[in-house]
Formats: C-alpha cells, structure tokens, sequence
C-alpha cells in the first residue's frame, strides 16, 4: 500500500481527474469549448505540477529541520501552484480564472501539508 501512495502516476491520475473535472464545472456556465478547454488545461497542469510538487516536498521537507519543516513545503507549493496557474488560465482565455483557481489551489495545498506531514511522522 505504502508504494501505492507514494506512485506518481497515481498523484497524478487523481489530480487530472479531481482539478480537471472542477474546471470544467467552474466555467460550465459559458459555451462549448471553453469549460473543457479549461478542464483539459487545468487536468493536464495539474498532473504535471502534482509530480514537481511531490518531489519539491520530499525535498523541501527533508531539508527544512524542525516546524518550519511542516509549513515550508505546502507555502512553496501554493505560491506555485498559484502563479503558474493564474498565469497559464489568463492566457489561455479561460473565461473563469479565480473560480478555477478555486478548488485546485485549496487542494493542492491541503495535498502538500498533508503529505508533507505523512514524510515528517512516517508511515
């Protein structure tokens, strides 16, 4: 189970699904194409950011000695998350940016305290 966890692929499947599918709801109000261009983009960021993150916590938290090791990963992931997102949804033309932004940036940084806390106290 533990590797099953630790999977990227997994991470990132989940990510793609969960973040896309919420970015598509969240423009769901404006005409064809744009909810699933928003989607396909937010789904596709997503898997491919989850798998940086992932590694940038496990390193970030292996680094960071005390209880700055707890917060300092999930603040370098949102602040990631966050700019590169807004960023690629503002030129892409997505209709809905902050509502996009939303979920995923709540999730991702719900995601990384979480795991970084599951590295800090082990299995």
């Amino acid at each position: 189970m533990s590797d099953l966890v630790r999977s990227p692929l997994l991470h990132m499947a989940g990510g793609f699904l969960i973040q896309g599918g919420w970015a598509v709801f969240a423009n769901s109000g404006h005409p064809m194409p744009a909810p699933l261009i928003a989607g396909l983009i937010q789904g596709c960021l997503t898997a491919i950011v989850t798998l940086g993150l992932k590694r940038m916590i496990e390193a970030v938290s292996a680094h960071t000695p005390g209880r700055l090791g707890y917060v300092l990963p999930a603040l370098i992931a949102c602040a990631i998350s966050v700019t590169l997102l807004f960023t690629v949804h503002t030129i892409s033309g997505t209709p809905e940016v902050w509502a996009t932004l939303s979920v995923p940036s709540s999730i991702a940084t719900a995601y990384a305290a979480l795991y970084t806390y599951r590295l800090r106290t082990g299995p």
